[in-house]
This record gives C-alpha cells, sequence and structure tokens, in this order.
C-alpha cells in the first residue's frame, strides 16, 4: 500500500480530530449527552436505498452529501469519529452560526483550531439517508469537509473496492 504526503496529512487529521472531539465531550461534560445520543441513533437507523461513491483520482472517495436541502462535496473519513464541516461549508448550507457558537476547542494535526457543535436536521448520499447526524464546524485550517462516522456509522454497512465505496442504509 502506498500513501501521497497528503493522504498521510489527510490521515494525521482525521486521528487528530477524532481525539480531539472525544477530549472535548470529556472537557464539556458531554459524556452523557454522547451516551443518549447513541440511544438515538440506535433508535434511528437509515433509510433510503444503497449509495455508491466512486474512488476519485487522488485515492481519496469525494461525495456530493445532501444536508437539510442544501448540497456540499464531502471526503468520505472513517477516521472522523464525527462530521466536520468547513465554516465555507456551513455558511453554504444556511447553518447562521455566531462567533459566539465557536467554542470548543480542537487540537488538530495543524494545530489548535476553534469549533462550533451541531446537529444536522438529515444527510445523505445518493439515497441513503440518516437523521438527526451530530457534526463540528470548524472555523478554519480545514480545507474541505469530512464525512465521518456519526453519518457513516448509522449505516447498517458500507463496503470499500479499489473502485468505489458502498452505502447500505
Amino acid at each position: 500500500m502506498r500513501f501521497d504526503l497528503s493522504s498521510l496529512g489527510a490521515i494525521g487529521l482525521a486521528v487528530a480530530s477524532s481525539l480531539t472531539v472525544l477530549w472535548w465531550m470529556d472537557q464539556a461534560g458531554l459524556r452523557g449527552e454522547a451516551r443518549a445520543a447513541e440511544t438515538t441513533a440506535i433508535s434511528a437507523p437509515a433509510t433510503g436505498g444503497p449509495a455508491q461513491v466512486l474512488k476519485a483520482s487522488d485515492g481519496h472517495y469525494w461525495a456530493d452529501v445532501r444536508i437539510d436541502g442544501r448540497t456540499i462535496r464531502a471526503m468520505v473519513d472513517t477516521g472522523a469519529s464525527v462530521m466536520v464541516l468547513t465554516k465555507e461549508d456551513a455558511v453554504r448550507l444556511g447553518l447562521g452560526l455566531t462567533p459566539e457558537d465557536f467554542d470548543a476547542r480542537l487540537v488538530t494535526a495543524s494545530g489548535p483550531v476553534r469549533a462550533a457543535p451541531v446537529r444536522l436536521q438529515s444527510v445523505s448520499v445518493s439515497g441513503a439517508r440518516v437523521e438527526a447526524v451530530e457534526a463540528l464546524v470548524v472555523a478554519e485550517g480545514l480545507p474541505h469537509s469530512l464525512l465521518g462516522m456519526s453519518y457513516l456509522g448509522r449505516l447498517s454497512g458500507f463496503t470499500a473496492t479499489p473502485a468505489a465505496l458502498t452505502l447500505n442504509p
């Protein structure tokens, strides 16, 4: 298996993001809320039909993700524990965040960043739809949004081949 420098950077960012989210949740006393969200997630499975995401020439799986009726492009990242949105994508989605909403601090591979926790009403890739998805919006420092496990983990499964990723609701 061969990795280029940008792939290693993306993997490092994903791992750092995941660990930072856990640390932030612990500091903010959200472990109980996370467990409640997991219970909700179990009772609200994904709906719709299977979706296929083709592997791009850069070696990543890029998906057109429909969030609350609007579409963004995000990299599929199984190493990210939650969906992570850039501030620019949050504006495109009409989330209407204020500077005060960015009250969480995350430590990423690129250094510390401010983030705003949000709950997205619905997230879908093709027909694979999930309701009430937890996400973080980062103020700066992320080149693109990430489709993480707060969406992927709610699917019944997903499989990767050298050419495509299949998402099964």
